[in-house]
């Protein structure tokens, strides 16, 4: 599913070596980042990304791969993966309490269920900022270089320790 990125990824100059490609696999299968743009990004980065000099290559590559994956919406996915209600039902009931089931049918049963969940998502897009009204995400933090905060820090340490307190 993601071989493509991996291969951008290469082809960008970002030395990513196939055992580092699993270990960002792994991470996505253990759930670490999930429908959060900003967690799949600093996985792929902390996974895939060696050294901080790669670290412009792989913004380039990221960017080249997902351009336009802000743009998707909730509703272009649902409407997409056009799940059966029959499938939702049963799995509902597979992982809901009784309670909650009795509270789903307190409230109408679950289709009524359904369009109350339609018309939050309605009212959410209109409410929202940033993406929602096609303006992109904010550009991910840089990250500070800790090669310089290692050797700024290590001479303040040889300065205090030679010219003394």
């Amino acid at each position: 599913m993601f071989l493509p990125f991996f291969q951008t990824l290469r082809t960008g100059g970002v030395p990513v070596s196939p055992r580092e490609y699993l270990a960002f696999l792994e991470g996505m299968a253990a759930g670490l980042a999930t429908y959060d743009v900003d967690s799949f990004y600093y996985l792929a980065r902390t996974a895939m990304v060696k050294d901080e000099r790669h670290l412009d290559r792989f913004d380039r590559a990221f960017a080249a791969t997902f351009q336009g994956l802000d743009a998707i919406t909730v509703e272009q996915v649902l409407e997409a993966v056009n799940l059966p209600g029959d499938w939702l039902r049963k799995m509902a009931e597979k992982h809901l309490t009784p309670e909650e089931m009795a509270e789903i049918e307190a409230l109408g049963g679950f289709e009524k269920l359904m369009e109350t969940l339609k018309q939050r998502l309605e009212e959410q897009k209109g409410r929202h900022q940033g993406a929602a009204n096609g303006s992109a995400p904010p550009a991910p933090p840089p990250s500070a270089p800790m090669a310089t905060t290692r050797r700024a820090s290590g001479s303040a340490k040889m300065k205090a320790a030679t010219n003394g307190p």
